[in-house]
Parts: C-alpha cells; sequence; structure tokens
C-alpha cells in the first residue's frame, strides 16, 4: 500500500484532517471543513466533516458553495492583470487617469462637528504627497478603508454612506463616485490599511473592459477555466448545495449569521464587489489556484503570462517592507498574520519565513476570507491549499490558518526547496 503520493504522506494527511476536525469541529468552532490539497499535478487530499447546514442536517460535500468573501480580491486582481498585459493600463498610472473625478482628493486632517444630527460635518484636508497609483490599490497603500473597521472619523463617513454596500443603487459607479467626496486616512504609499481598494479594481475591470465587472469575470475567467459555480449570486437551481453562514453564538454555539434558504444572495446583487462579493466551492477555487501554480494556464487556457504571475510572489510593498513596517496603530484587521509578510498584487506573500515561525517557503502567496475560508499558493513546492468553511467573527480564524498551514506542510515527504 502507498505511503506517499506526491511527495505528500497519506498518514500525516489523515492527521491533517483527524485534528482540524477535533480542533474545530467537534469543539463547535467551526460547522463543518473541506480542505484540498493539490502537489505535483494531483489532489492528493479532498477532506470533509461538519455540516454545511446544521439545522438542516446536511453535511459538507464536494460541492457545497460558500461565500467566499475577500478571497474574491485575488481574483479581481488576475482580471485587472489581464487588462494589464493588453496595455490598458499599467500599476504606475495615476488613478485619476481612470478616475477623472478622483484627480482633487485630499487626505483628511480633521473634522468640524456638524450641527446636525447624523449628518456628516466639514473636513479639515490637506494635498496628499503624491497622486494616488493604481499600485497604490493593488497593495492597500491607497489611504482608502473599510467601514467596519469601526475606529476613526473617515471610517465612520463610509457607514454612514454605507459605502461598498452589495445592494447600493448605482453599482461601482455609484460607489466610485462617493469615494470621490471622502478624504483618504494617508497619503498614498505611506501606510498599509486594508480597505476597498480591490473593490475600486474591479470598477477599473468594468470601465476599462467594456463590461460589466460581472460579465467580464464570466466570460474571460470563470468559463474558461471551468468555474462554473463561481459568480455574485446562487441561482434557484443550486441553492440545495448553498451552506448556511453562522457566528458566535452568546451560548457559546454557532448562531446563523445567513441562511442559506433566505439567503440575499439568491439574488443578483447591485454592486459587484470585487473585494468580497463572490461565492465559489473548494472544486472552483482550486481550478483557480492550479491557474496560478501553472504560471496562468489551465488544461491549455492562458489566462496570464508566466512573468505576470510570478509577479503575485514579490512583496511589492514599497522599499521591501513588510506588513509589519507598514500598519499604522489603527490597521488592526487582515486576513494574515503581519510577521514575516510583505504584500503582493491583492495577496500577502511570505518574505521571510522565520520571522512568521510557522512553516512555508519565501514567495508562497495567499489570503482568506471573512467567514474562515483560506488559501495559498507555493510555487517552488508546487503546491496550492484551499479550505472552506462559513463562520464569520470567530477568533479562531487566523489560528486555524496557522494550524492548517502547519499540519500541511508536516505531511510533506519531499521537498522542492
Amino acid at each position: 500500500m502507498a505511503k506517499h503520493r506526491a511527495g505528500m504522506s497519506l498518514a500525516r494527511l489523515e492527521t491533517l484532517d483527524r485534528v482540524m476536525t477535533e480542533r474545530y469541529v467537534d469543539s463547535g468552532l467551526l460547522n463543518g471543513i473541506h480542505t484540498q490539497v493539490w502537489r505535483r499535478g494531483e489532489l492528493v487530499h479532498n477532506g470533509m466533516a461538519g455540516q454545511m447546514d446544521i439545522a438542516r442536517g446536511k453535511k459538507m460535500r464536494e460541492d457545497e458553495i460558500v461565500r467566499i468573501y475577500s478571497m474574491t480580491k485575488p481574483i479581481t486582481a488576475v482580471a485587472l492583470m489581464m487588462l494589464a498585459e493588453e496595455g490598458k493600463l499599467g500599476l504606475d498610472d495615476d488613478v485619476h487617469k481612470h478616475i477623472p473625478s478622483w484627480k482633487g482628493l485630499r487626505v483628511y486632517e480633521s473634522a468640524i462637528p456638524s450641527l446636525v444630527a447624523n449628518t456628516a460635518g466639514q473636513y479639515i484636508t490637506s494635498e496628499p504627497k503624491r497622486r494616488m497609483k493604481v499600485i497604490d490599490l493593488v497593495t492597500h497603500t491607497s489611504g482608502l478603508t473599510y467601514g467596519f473597521m469601526m475606529r476613526t472619523t473617515v471610517d465612520g463617513e463610509y457607514r454612514r454612506q454605507k459605502i461598498n454596500d452589495f445592494q447600493t443603487p448605482g453599482g461601482l459607479d455609484a460607489f466610485v463616485e462617493q469615494l470621490a467626496h471622502i478624504p483618504l486616512e494617508f497619503s498614498p504609499g505611506d501606510y498599509w490599511n486594508y480597505s476597498v481598494s480591490i473593490d475600486v479594481m474591479g470598477y477599473l475591470v468594468q470601465k476599462l473592459s467594456g463590461q460589466t465587472f460581472g460579465e467580464f469575470l464570466r466570460t474571460r475567467l470563470f468559463e474558461p477555466l471551468g468555474m462554473t459555480d463561481t459568480s455574485f449570486s446562487v441561482p434557484a437551481s443550486k441553492l440545495e448545495r448553498f451552506a448556511t453562514c453562522y457566528m458566535p453564538g452568546k451560548d457559546g454555539k454557532l448562531a446563523i449569521q445567513d441562511d442559506a434558504g433566505k439567503s440575499t444572495y439568491a439574488e443578483p446583487p447591485k454592486l459587484e464587489s470585487g473585494g468580497g462579493g463572490l461565492v465559489s466551492t473548494a472544486q472552483d477555487y482550486m481550478r483557480f489556484c492550479r491557474m496560478m501554480l501553472g504560471g496562468g494556464s489551465l488544461d491549455g487556457v492562458q489566462i496570464l503570462s508566466p512573468k505576470t504571475v510570478a509577479m503575485f510572489g514579490m512583496n511589492l510593498l514599497p522599499d521591501n517592507k513588510l506588513l509589519t513596517e507598514m500598519v499604522t496603530s489603527q490597521s488592526l484587521f487582515s486576513e494574515s498574520g503581519y510577521a514575516g509578510v510583505g504584500f503582493s498584487i491583492a495577496c500577502s506573500v511570505t518574505v521571510d519565513v522565520a520571522k512568521t515561525r510557522v512553516p512555508g517557503t519565501a514567495g508562497e502567496f495567499a489570503w482568506g476570507g471573512a467567514a474562515s475560508t483560506a488559501f495559498w499558493i507555493d510555487p517552488k513546492e508546487d503546491l496550492a491549499v484551499v479550505f472552506m468553511t462559513q463562520v464569520m467573527g470567530t477568533d479562531a480564524r487566523l489560528t486555524l490558518r496557522r494550524d492548517l498551514r502547519t499540519l500541511v506542510y508536516s505531511a510533506m515527504a519531499e521537498s522542492n526547496a
């Protein structure tokens, strides 16, 4: 009986499932898990445990559809780089070249309180040190933010205006115009701050391609790659496979955050969010990862050139800084640990393995989603990992990714690096 497959220990891959199931599913931290490991041209592991819908008694299945939230970002990044390869924009372009209304963006300094309740006051602002460039959107150094941060006057204005709401009338066009009238948190390039930057990239894809963002993804990416279940909504014919999303409850048990049977995902959103709006499956997302692992090609379909894909494994932060050197005291949210990590094209990238204190490889790139999903791609080890679950707001999010990474690399019997 074979002990190894594609340089991976089969016994240790079984340990991966057992430990993750006991620690996260049996303990009630997660509803269920689905882990796929691809190495050296083979799907060496496809493990499932738990339930995709607890109340309805539905077990995790190979084709369950889940909300991938911020794992949408690398897909949007690939779409943008497809257009860069066609000469339609460059990473060093000023953003206002493509969004003229942003030419006058300024940086927040302080607020003058409003005398009218529930309205914003006037802002004291200053000129940015330099104009925002496309590379700032790509690397989250744009000065934009997210409303859910709950820490600054600027993100408070995002909440007041419902910036990035999937049901925003007018979609991406209205979203970008809203941002034209809100100051930046800092001058572009000064800091790293998780933000709606990737949603703005989705708008650029839409504008430069002449298609809606969703149509571009469907016709140029999903259909060519055979990603048949990846979309901004779940059609009625597929709702049976849609997982319910959970969150930690007050009684220590999981509570429903979004019921699959009553979800807004059953209808197309008004705003197609390139930062967090897609649903997908483990199989579909692994096809995306395999394309990236294959240097931009999969099954004879070329999406990107190998040289463009290689940039996803490079640290593109200013002066090759790590995230720990670029975050402010207020930059508290990320889908990655900070230590030893830089940032590439909408993905974290491992720069210094020793500083991460977790097994890995320099140049591997990764990201995760708000419902605790995760992926990473390690080109040197010819490895891709996709992890699906559906729990929002759990403190276990980063810990489970650490454990997953440790257990996958522990199953490696042969290294390429």
